[in-house]
């Protein structure tokens, strides 16, 4: 037997030929279809919801739980300065447009990545948009807690929304680690190797 030809049943990683029993003659027994009637072509087979459109692990992973713990930080410090009697209302009027800003915009990366939407809008860098979202939104949500926790005046509910708005920031800040991880260190090994 020559060497190089493969044993029966092993696998051949070079270059070689395949031969198989169709080709493309159109001879019946030589790769033409049997007699009979043709296959109807039909709608594909649709999918199921959760096969296309949910990322059932997305909730348990650290990014999502991470997510989550800042919309619950930022809702709460909305809900405190807006119960609250204000004495300064251009400061924490800022301090609830940034906070409401920030968690619809969390949200949105949730669901983006719940319903694994970044596999539809391709045209859009995900890692990094949400690299500068959290860029931006953390440096106003700090700028708008320090702001709320100087004109607090010892009014407890404005003194509860300063602290969940600096919890909040340093969710964001973890956040930003994060999503700088992925954009920018993963991108730059991956083009390295």
């Amino acid at each position: 037997m020559d060497p190089r030809t493969p044993r029966p049943g092993a696998m051949s990683h070079g270059p070689g030929v395949i031969r198989t029993t169709c080709s493309s003659s159109g001879i019946f027994g030589m790769g033409a279809p049997p007699p009979g009637p043709a296959p109807v072509p039909g709608p594909a087979p649709v999918p199921g919801p959760s096969e296309v459109m949910l990322a059932r692990g997305y909730p348990a992973t650290y990014p999502a739980l991470l997510k989550v713990a800042q919309m619950i930080s930022l809702l709460i410090a909305f809900i405190c300065v807006k119960n609250s009697l204000w004495t300064d209302y251009s400061a924490y009027s800022y301090f609830e447009v940034v906070t409401m800003c920030d968690l619809l915009m969390i949200l949105i990366f949730y669901l983006v990545h719940l319903f694994c939407i970044y596999r539809v809008f391709t045209c859009i860098s995900w890692p990094l948009a949400e690299l500068l979202h959290y860029l931006i939104g953390t440096i106003l949500l700090l700028i708008a807690s320090i702001v709320a926790a100087s004109k607090s005046y010892g009014i407890d509910g404005l003194m509860a929304g300063a602290v969940f708005g600096f919890l909040a920031t340093f969710l964001c800040t973890v956040s930003i680690w994060l999503s700088y991880k992925i954009s920018c260190i993963n991108q730059a090994t991956a083009a390295t190797v």
